[in-house]
């Protein structure tokens, strides 16, 4: 089953963080491609960044930023193939920014066709 892993951080909160972070992503994307749970993963450009799109009475309403204040915020995600919960759960917690934000785990959600 495939899980999405989201991973949060406080902005700038990586500056906190202990050891080479580019290098532990490296070093966590490895371990997954080689144990075979890795499907894709891709860091985003910061919030100051985003736009923020709501359709409102047939138009759309266009802002910059999140949709939401919030102390942390969407860094990036990695999808899983993983045999269940708990193995997903034990992959998402080797993922480097858990260790100073923190990585939501969501099922994917299969639709019948």
């Amino acid at each position: 089953m495939q899980y999405m892993a989201l991973i949060y951080g406080v902005p700038n909160g990586e500056q906190d963080y202990e050891g080479d972070l580019m290098a532990d992503y490296g070093q966590f994307t490895q371990d997954a491609i080689a144990a075979g749970v890795y499907v894709s993963g891709e860091a985003l450009m910061p919030e100051t960044d985003a736009s923020t799109v709501r359709m409102r009475g047939g138009k759309a309403q266009i802002t910059d930023g999140p949709f939401a204040e919030t102390k942390e915020t969407l860094g990036g995600y990695c999808l899983l193939e993983c045999a269940d919960l708990d193995d997903a759960l034990a992959w998402a917690a080797r993922i480097p920014s858990a260790k100073y934000g923190c990585v939501e785990v969501r099922p994917i959600m299969v639709f019948d066709q």
